[in-house]
C-alpha cells in the first residue's frame, strides 16, 4: 500500500480560528491584536478606539464643546488623511448621540464625506461594475450636503462653511458638466478642511 500524499494527510486539517469565540474564554484581550478584538466590539466602541488612536488621548464621548469634541476633531483628521469612510463613521457617532440644533450640520458633513467616498472608490477602480457608477450618487450627496450646510454659513463650529459649500458645488458642477464621465478627485488634489484653533 502506498503512503498517502502530504496533501491527503492534511486535507482535513483546519487552522485554529483567528478570532477566539466564547469557547476560548481563556484568551485575554491584551494578547489579541486590534483586528482580533474588533468583531467583539460594537460600532460605537470601535469608533471610540479609532478616535483615541487618532488624537492620542482618552476619549470622552460626552464632551459638550463641539469644537473641542474628540469625535468632531477626528472627523477633520480623517478627512485630511483621505479616510472619508472613517470620517463619516466618526461624525455619525457624534450626530446620533448629540441632541442639538446641529443635526443638519452634522448630517451635511457626513454627506460630504460620503460623496468623497464615492469619488475615491471611483478613482481607485473606475472600471469596476459598482465603483464605476459612483459619480451620480456623489453628486446627489454633494447637493444634499450643501443644502444641509448652507444655513450654517458663513462659519460654524470653527469651520468655514461657506467655503465648504462652494467646494461641494464646484465638484458637483464639474461632474455634471462632463456628463458624469470624469472624476475630478485625485489623491494629489484632494481638498483639506481646517478648523479655527
Amino acid at each position: 500500500m502506498a503512503e498517502p500524499s502530504r496533501s491527503r494527510e492534511f486535507a482535513d486539517w483546519k487552522p485554529a480560528p483567528r478570532f477566539p469565540g466564547k469557547a476560548d474564554a481563556c484568551w485575554f484581550a491584551h494578547h489579541l491584536s486590534r483586528e482580533q478584538i474588533k468583531p467583539f466590539m460594537n460600532k460605537g466602541e470601535r469608533i471610540s478606539q479609532l478616535v483615541a488612536e487618532l488624537i492620542a488621548a482618552d476619549v470622552d464621548p460626552n464632551h459638550t464643546d463641539i469644537v473641542k469634541h474628540p469625535f468632531y476633531r477626528a472627523f477633520f483628521l480623517c478627512w485630511n488623511e483621505q479616510r472619508y469612510y472613517e470620517a463619516h463613521d466618526v461624525l455619525e457617532q457624534l450626530w446620533l448621540k448629540t441632541p442639538s440644533a446641529d443635526a443638519k450640520y452634522f448630517r451635511g458633513l457626513i454627506q460630504a464625506a460620503g460623496a468623497f467616498v464615492h469619488l475615491q472608490k471611483n478613482f481607485e477602480q473606475p472600471m469596476h461594475s459598482k465603483h464605476g457608477r459612483r459619480l451620480r450618487p456623489a453628486v446627489r450627496l454633494f447637493e444634499l450636503a450643501e443644502k444641509n450646510l448652507s444655513s450654517f454659513a458663513p462659519r460654524h463650529h470653527g469651520l468655514d462653511v461657506a467655503a465648504l459649500c462652494q467646494l461641494l458645488r464646484a465638484y458637483a458642477d464639474q461632474i455634471v458638466a462632463l456628463d458624469y464621465t470624469t472624476n475630478p478627485w485625485s489623491p494629489g488634489s484632494a481638498p483639506k478642511l481646517d478648523l479655527d484653533r
